[in-house]
């Protein structure tokens, strides 16, 4: 079953609110920590504000320890059209013999501030641990409180919506920025402009960016200096061809000092395969991409092929896996890009990560990625400068490059400890 929400509302066929800030726990001082339901919250979005929701749903027990808790709730999160976001809640039952499984959604506005995010987040989750308890036996723990009319005051149905802007969303972002000290100094300019539409069978966005940065480091010998300006401009046009299947055209094109490009342009016709249904892709995923891209270098400085400016095509293909479940979460991909003109020259990935866990209060992370570099036509004869290198402003030849990252996590004491305490909070 699925229930979804809209900012501090509910739509659906059942318009319930739970009234945050007003909603009082209702059990007696007799009552025990059990008489209310364990609830672990598994979420790695940005509105993960942990204590936010224990203070405001103070009527369940929050434990730090899935195989403690009675109801395992997964929070993800994706993007929507109109530049928001859609999280989903997945409620999952612990109880083996009483099987319990229940989804809610929410969507926020791209112009909700963090504050009414939380709040209408923190109300989606509060209904549907409701839900729960109320299916699970649990009595007197909270006041649910009807909406007075069928659909909540700011809410309207799709056909009603009289859209000016026809689907379109702008962004328009700008960012100066300035930064010393007595031996070094460094100004920079960001701007960026992005427009986008999203239907359900058509997704297509362009962007664009430009940016300046002055560099200035008095060393023992001189002063080394670095004035560089970038741009790129990026689209994509998608098109849902069939249930698993779609269809997009890539571009791009932009000034990249650091990879020796005066200019580049490129264009990619690409097919994705989806193994599973594309509405599951938050917790779920794996897809195959392919695709052909041709493009046009033009050179800062002559290659160690001897190019100054040359046209090329290149082949790649990538295949993808993500899965978050109760357990824990894991993820493996690799891609391959080859160009057609000299099949020798190519570049392999590997990525893979997981996060188990393994048993009470113990977790285990590792990820890793590896490549094989044989691919980089575009560096220059000339090569990098000692100061370029140290300040990686310039790509140097490599055979290959990998990235590694284990850990663990184990805690333990009390799983039962709801008190919040906001003092002298560390700074973010």
């Amino acid at each position: 079953m699925r229930a979804s929400a809209r900012s501090l509302g509910l739509r659906g066929c059942v318009a319930a609110v739970v009234a945050l800030g007003t909603v009082a726990g209702m059990w007696s001082d007799a009552h025990s920590q059990q008489s209310r339901p364990n609830v672990f919250l598994d979420c790695r979005e940005a509105r993960c504000n942990y204590e936010y929701y224990r203070t405001e749903i103070d009527w369940v027990n929050w434990v730090r320890d899935r195989q403690v808790a009675d109801v395992h709730v997964i929070m993800t999160a994706q993007g929507t059209g109109a530049g928001g976001r859609e999280y989903l809640l997945d409620f999952i039952g612990t109880d083996e013999e009483k099987p319990y499984s229940h989804e809610h959604s929410y969507q926020s506005l791209p112009t909700d501030t963090d504050r009414e995010v939380l709040d209408a987040l923190a109300n989606t989750l509060a209904l549907g641990l409701a839900m729960f308890a109320n299916q699970s036996g649990y009595r007197g723990l909270v006041t649910l409180t009807a909406a007075e009319s069928g659909q909540p005051e700011g809410l309207v149905s799709p056909d009603e919506v009289d859209d000016p802007w026809n689907l379109w969303v702008f962004r328009v972002r700008g960012e100066a920025g300035v930064e010393g000290e007595s031996s070094y100094r460094n100004v920079s300019l960001e701007s960026n402009l992005a427009a986008w539409r999203t239907t359900p069978t058509w997704k297509f966005s362009v962007s664009g960016g430009m940016g300046h940065n002055r560099l200035q480091i008095d060393l023992s010998e001189g002063t080394f200096k670095d004035n560089r300006t970038r741009w790129n401009v990026d689209s994509r046009l998608v098109y849902a061809l069939a249930e698993h299947w779609s269809v997009g055209l890539i571009g791009s094109s932009g000034r990249f000092l650091s990879y020796n490009l005066d200019f580049r342009a490129a264009l990619s016709p690409t097919i994705e395969y989806s193994v599973f249904p594309y509405d599951e892709a938050t917790r779920r995923s794996f897809t195959f991409v392919y695709g052909i891209t041709g493009m046009y270098h033009d050179y800062t400085e002559r290659t160690v092929y001897l190019e100054t400016a040359e046209t090329r095509y290149e082949q790649m293909l990538e295949i993808r896996f993500d899965q978050r479940q109760p357990w824990g979460s894991a993820w493996f991909g690799t891609s391959g890009t080859q160009f057609l003109h000299n099949t020798d020259l190519y570049r392999i990935s590997f990525w893979a990560g997981a996060s188990v866990r393994v048993v009470r209060g113990l977790s285990v992370n590792v990820s890793g990625n590896v490549s094989w570099v044989r691919d980089q036509i575009f560096l220059s004869a000339e090569g990098a400068t000692d100061e370029e290198a140290l300040l990686r402003l310039q790509q140097r030849p490599t055979d290959f490059d990998y990235g590694m990252e284990i850990g663990f996590s184990y805690q333990f004491g009390s799983i039962y400890n709801n008190v919040v305490n906001n003092r002298l909070r560390p700074r973010r």
